[in-house]
């Protein structure tokens, strides 16, 4: 069971959210709208994915993690390894 599972329809609505942003850009270039106004809502809409990433994060971290921990052995060691992994990879997008 994923970790995020108890919010899944949250986080379903969080990203058709996004998805719409998205598209509102796709409109935006369409119409030829201002340069600037198109950056400012690629910077909203790229702010609400990583704000969605830092939740998923923080569930895999108390669910996926915290359990894979608890039982110890290769697997915790992997999975704190995994965890470190996706967080430099946020941190460098």
């Amino acid at each position: 069971m994923a970790g995020y599972s108890h919010n899944k329809q949250s986080h379903a609505m969080r990203l058709s959210r996004v998805e719409g942003q998205i598209r509102g850009l796709q409109h935006m270039v369409e119409d030829d709208k201002y340069c600037i106004d198109v950056l400012t809502q690629v910077s909203a809409a790229t702010g609400a994915l990583q704000s969605f990433a830092l939740s998923l994060l923080e569930e895999h971290l108390a669910h996926c993690v915290a359990e894979a921990t608890q039982k110890g052995g290769p697997e915790a060691q992997a999975k704190v390894k995994e965890a470190s992994d996706a967080v430099a990879r946020l941190v460098r997008s």
